[in-house]
């Protein structure tokens, strides 16, 4: 028979295991009102160091980046394979390291995997680069790997390197690039990839219809300029025009849709200003320069999208879901055409840097967060 202590102990040490359950279970599996509809997110795959990017494999297993630089395979019950061998040479400092990765639109076929990645250069450069291999039969490796773009000019620095990867419909990658925060005015130049979206075959070299191929004072591979730092990249579903997402200073992150050729005005216009509050650039508007679809002030940290297609939710589709870094949240943005209608925020009460959003093949919504034990999110009606 326990003495009295030892049996009070006893449940105190019980009701602290199930108060530590309960916190989990919590943690794992949450519901929230929206708008429309009611939503369960649940946890899919835990211990993650800042997960940076997601793409689906052909049997519904995902290959996730983790930005300190490694790629993993997560199957459905949400286990971690060993980190995949083959990658190339990562510069891991401030916002660099891993960052996107997307299949080969051949990838049943070929296999072929691309990653987009902070590379170190010569002299303590580095800059975003994108490189491609293909998967090992089992899993474990990409095999001869080989580097297909390098943002030029390199600069050392560990800021604002992009970078979503997007395959068109007619095969070509667009890339997006970052303008390295101090080289800020070199957006606005052709003769660099700072601050660019560009456009490239799938082995590398400038996709053969780019805007810029027959000026010498122009890189072959931009397909639009005048961008800061875009993280959020997506092919509308109906017009299969690239849409972007990119982040503004204090105020200022916009919704575009980047036009072959077309200048997007940062940092001569701007709907945002310096951290420091002083003004940005010229004003807002200017002419020759394009105005974004929609804009956020102040700002939300804009990263990862996705249109959502599904019958899951179906008062969703059409929208674009935005994950949120410093606004923690995800945004539905509801559209007409090329307007954005309305937004409506959701999952604040998470409290969850949001770094990446896709739709699954299953008409979920998957969310990765940003954090050193990041997560992956599967959000589903609550039904």
């Amino acid at each position: 028979m326990l003495s009295p202590r030892t049996a009070l102990a006893c449940a105190l040490a019980l009701g602290a295991s199930f108060s530590a359950l309960s916190s989990a279970l919590a943690q794992d599996t949450q519901r929230f009102r929206t708008d429309k509809v009611e939503v369960i997110v649940e946890t899919v795959a835990r211990n993650l160091e800042n997960p940076w990017g997601l793409a689906f494999l052909p049997d519904n297993r995902m290959l996730v980046t983790e930005r300190s630089g490694r790629l993993r395979i997560v199957d459905g019950e949400g286990t971690l394979s060993e980190p995949i061998t083959g990658l190339p040479r990562l510069s891991v400092r401030g916002q660099g390291g891993l960052l996107d990765v997307a299949l080969d639109p051949a990838f049943a076929q070929n296999r072929l995997v691309y990653l987009s990645f902070a590379e170190d250069r010569r002299e303590g450069r580095n800059g975003t680069s994108v490189a491609r291999g293909r998967l090992s039969q089992d899993g474990t490796a990409l095999e001869g790997t080989e580097v297909i773009f390098r943002q030029e000019p390199s600069y050392a620095g560990t800021h604002h390197f992009g970078s979503r990867l997007v395959f068109g419909r007619d095969g070509n990658l667009f890339v997006t690039l970052g303008e390295r925060n101090d080289l800020r005015d070199q957006a606005q130049s052709l003769n660099n990839h700072l601050g660019k979206i560009v456009r490239i075959k799938p082995a590398g070299g400038a996709a053969p219809d780019n805007p810029f191929l027959a000026r010498e004072d122009a890189r072959p591979e931009i397909w639009s300029s005048g961008h800061r730092n875009v993280q959020s990249a997506a092919l509308h579903p109906a017009t299969g025009d690239l849409w972007t997402v990119e982040h503004g200073a204090r105020g200022g992150d916009e919704v575009n849709i980047p036009q072959k050729g077309r200048n997007y005005g940062w940092p001569v216009i701007s709907y945002g200003v310096h951290y420091s509050g002083q003004r940005i650039g010229e004003g807002t508007r200017k002419t020759g320069l394009e105005q974004p679809v929609y804009y956020w002030d102040p700002s939300i940290a804009p990263s990862g999208m996705a249109f959502y297609t599904s019958d899951q939710f179906p008062a969703w589709r059409g929208s674009i879901l935005v994950g949120a870094l410093a606004g923690k949240l995800v945004s539905r943005l509801e559209t007409n055409g090329n307007r954005v209608t309305g937004e409506e925020r959701m999952l604040q009460q998470l409290g969850e840097r949001i770094r990446d959003v896709r739709q699954g093949p299953d008409g979920f919504v998957y969310l990765l967060t940003d954090s050193r034990n990041g997560r992956i999110l599967r959000m589903k009606p609550a039904t």
